[in-house]
């Protein structure tokens, strides 16, 4: 039984020691060459995904849209960054224009996110942060154009929960973007092996293997959610169809030093970093 087969419950998502463990980094969040290094690096790729998704629905919807420039994509649009880190992707959206709340369970987290986005005057009206694990945001009756969280789902607790809660925080219509790293042999090999224990570009216990999730995993979790009768994505086999969910492998080149996003339907692109996309359906009234 893989991990997103467990029942929803109400518990929080949050791991304690995995908070503890990112608050002891938090100072390294904006150091390009130290801790977050690949993150840094992957941050434009995430970013690309994100636009050219929104642009590529905004054009089915609307045939006759005036081809917008990319950079147009997230303007006016409120975001919700889950899991915000020291805001690298939160600075990332804010800048294109999207009215962005990052919020992290880790206090040290948020403020250091505060102190680096105060240093531009121009993110004031665009990017706020808060201190709060994302269930918290359930109460409240606002919900987002688009729900994303980042390298966060293969660090929590009860990964059914939290997609539950991310869900829940999209509008109807809206999108839910994640990137996570599947279970494979390969993903062990580079993400612990290699980055932890081989090369130290990253701190050792970062990641868990048994944590991670494979693509067909969160594929088959929304094949059923939130219930068999209206799921976000059609019941049936293979891939699902673009317009309701998507699937795209992260691949990092050692000889460029960067990350590439990989064509739609690669082979073996997800084996080991990928990104998800899933659209909330509006019901009918």
């Amino acid at each position: 039984m893989h991990l997103l087969r467990r029942a929803l419950h109400t518990t929080s998502s949050v791991n304690p020691a995995e908070i503890a463990h990112f608050t002891r980094l938090s100072s390294q969040w904006w150091d390009e060459a130290g801790e977050f290094s690949f993150l840094h690096k992957m941050n434009p790729v995430r970013m690309r995904f994100i636009r050219e998704k929104l642009l590529e629905v905004a054009r089915d919807e609307q045939p006759a849209l005036n081809q917008p420039a990319s950079t147009s994509a997230l303007k006016g649009l409120d975001v919700l960054d889950v899991g915000c880190g020291g805001g690298l992707l939160s600075e990332s959206l804010a800048r294109l224009g999207a009215k962005t709340l990052g919020v992290d369970a880790s206090e040290a987290n948020i403020s250091i996110a505060r102190i680096h986005a105060a240093q531009d005057p121009k993110l004031a009206q665009s990017l706020s942060y808060l201190h709060t694990p994302a269930e918290t945001l359930l109460s409240e009756p606002k919900r987002y154009d688009v729900v994303c969280s980042m390298e966060v789902l293969e660090h929590v607790d009860n990964p059914p929960t939290f997609l539950d809660t991310c869900a829940k925080l999209v509008k109807p219509g809206g999108h839910l973007f994640l990137s996570t790293i599947s279970r494979t042999a390969l993903a062990y090999f580079l993400t612990i092996f290699m980055a932890e224990d081989v090369l130290r570009k990253v701190s050792r216990g970062t990641h868990t293997h048994a944590k991670f999730i494979r693509p067909e995993e969160l594929t088959a979790f929304f094949r059923a959610y939130p219930n068999a009768e209206s799921p976000w994505v059609d019941a049936g086999r293979g891939s699902p169809t673009r317009t309701q969910a998507e699937i795209r492998g992260m691949v990092w080149n050692p000889l460029g030093a960067r990350w590439m996003l990989a064509p739609r339907d690669a082979w073996g692109a997800a084996e080991c970093n990928y990104l998800f996309w899933v659209r909330k359906p509006i019901v009918p009234t």
